[in-house]
């Protein structure tokens, strides 16, 4: 799977807040994602982030 820093996600639950999509915002050895609608961030290891990833909503630079 490729991961670009700015590509917004829809992850397979949803977050306590009510959202589905999150960005990324950092890559490297665990991928860092922030809710769009409250900004919380989480960070996620690879197969983790891969798991939980339904579908690409929009694709960074």
């Amino acid at each position: 799977m490729e991961i670009r820093i700015g590509d917004i996600v829809q992850l397979k639950k949803k977050h306590p807040c009510g959202s589905y999509e999150w960005q990324v915002f950092r890559i490297g050895a665990d991928i860092g994602i922030e809710c769009l609608k409250c900004k919380h961030h989480v960070m996620l290891t690879h197969s983790v982030f891969e798991r939980r990833v339904k579908a690409f909503t929009s694709r960074g630079q």
